[in-house]
């Protein structure tokens, strides 16, 4: 059985996908972070972007590695709003050019390259390892957390939101709630304990750790409006069975939030100086 991670179609769907996503939930492809509850997506996007900074304490002028950018939304926002020298790096052809451009187009200097973060390639370490929603795609996440945190430097830190399940989910919770999830979404859920015992063996201090569910599950009340438009649909059969089922996992993100079974999650984590 193929896994629902697998990489091949990881690549395939988000150089399909991303131009529509860009087109419909706007400049960043993450969570909304609601603080007052009436916040437009774009404004909820940037506070979860700066909840997460501020968090890290990022200050002007790092040197930031932004794993699994997307089409450079939170890169872009880091280079104008901390002045930091950010290279980002995507499994997906398609989402690195869009951000190439979207830089170019924002005459910013940010470097983003094609790279699987499963095999990163540096020459350098960072002051910080930022990466939204996107490890939840890994399939060695133990081996990627040792091999990241070798990119860090003497008290460099490492900020992470994910996706990940509730601990001790029955066999009846999982498939219910989870495996609906992991298959339209691409991705293997873990728990928490898991992030922060692949930190901590790498030798990386939790800083913070928190459940940010009650901020963000306002997201897939707007997604679902979003595609309940019928010619959004007609589109989505075009694409194939596979796009379909992505857009029907878009419900169960919402039954997870609501039953708790689907954590959202935050973790800040700091290198030995």
């Amino acid at each position: 059985m193929p896994r629902s991670n697998d990489k091949d179609t990881i690549i395939e769907h988000y150089d399909l996908v991303s131009p529509y996503y860009r087109s419909l939930w706007g400049e960043h492809l993450h969570h909304g972070y609601w603080i007052r509850g009436d916040e437009s997506k774009e404004k909820a996007q940037l506070q979860l972007i700066e909840h997460l900074a501020q968090l890290a304490g990022i200050k002007p002028g790092l040197e930031i590695l932004d794993i699994g950018c997307g089409y450079g939304g939170s890169g872009l926002y880091l280079a104008k709003n901390y002045s930091a020298a950010v290279t980002g790096i995507t499994i997906s052809p398609v989402q690195a050019e869009m951000a190439i451009q979207a830089a170019a187009r924002e005459q910013l200097d940010l470097k983003f390259l094609v790279m699987d973060a499963e095999a990163m390639n540096f020459q350098k370490q960072f002051d910080l390892l930022w990466s939204v929603e996107s490890i939840s795609h890994y399939q060695r996440r133990e081996k990627f957390f040792a091999s990241a945190a070798k990119l860090l430097k003497p008290g460099g830190l490492f900020a992470i939101i994910d996706w990940f399940k509730k601990e001790n989910l029955t066999l009846a919770g999982t498939r219910k709630f989870i495996a609906p999830i992991e298959k339209g979404m691409l991705v293997e859920l873990q728990i928490m304990d898991d992030y922060e015992r692949f930190l901590s063996s790498n030798g990386l201090q939790i800083m913070h750790r928190e459940i940010l569910n009650k901020h963000c599950a306002k997201t897939w009340d707007l997604c679902l409006e979003i595609i309940s438009d019928k010619a959004f649909w007609a589109l989505a059969a075009k694409y194939g069975a596979k796009f379909v089922s992505h857009l029907k996992s878009f419900q169960a993100m919402r039954a997870g939030f609501a039953s708790g079974n689907f954590v959202y999650g935050l973790f800040v984590a700091r290198a030995a100086s």
